[in-house]
């Protein structure tokens, strides 16, 4: 089975997709295999998708590598795919409350808080570092890096 879905505008790396914001460039979305040692746990663990049904520690690792439960829980609705739009990330990167710097990996020059994803963001994402590297998020959403996974 195979789905089609439209991107528009912005570039996002982890599908090697070039939109153009003015038409719509249709792909087959491939939800990979189940070769993540997480796959099949009722959670989405691919981290080019975003929704209520994700789970909260993201790697990059797990791209393409939890097709059942991401392949059901887009067809629910839980998750949809990831795409960026022109100038999405510089709206939203006032009204986000970022924490503090008491992360471990803070200060590192990449966003380590699981909320963000793009490629600013750390490949490995731990709940434990939710709002605890507030400059380095800053930073990268303030340059288009990183983005909300989901609203706050």
């Amino acid at each position: 089975m195979s789905f089609h879905i439209t991107l528009r505008g912005g570039i996002f790396a982890g599908l090697g997709l070039l939109g153009l914001a003015a038409c719509a460039v249709p792909v087959a979305l491939n939800f990979g295999d189940n070769s993540s040692e997480y796959a099949n746990d009722g959670e989405c663990d691919d981290p080019r998708f975003i929704g209520a049904g994700m789970a909260t520690s993201l790697n990059q690792a797990n791209t393409e590598a939890d097709a059942t439960d991401c392949r059901t829980l887009f067809n629910s609705g839980r998750v949809e795919l990831v795409s960026v739009a022109a100038g999405k990330a510089a709206t939203q990167c006032d009204a986000i409350r970022y924490g503090d710097d008491t992360s471990e990996w803070a200060n590192d020059g990449e966003c380590d808080d699981p909320r963000f994803m793009g490629p600013g963001a750390s490949s490995i994402m731990l709940a434990s570092d939710l709002f605890k590297d507030a400059k380095d998020c800053r930073a990268t959403c303030d340059a288009g890096l990183v983005w909300l996974r989901t609203a706050q």
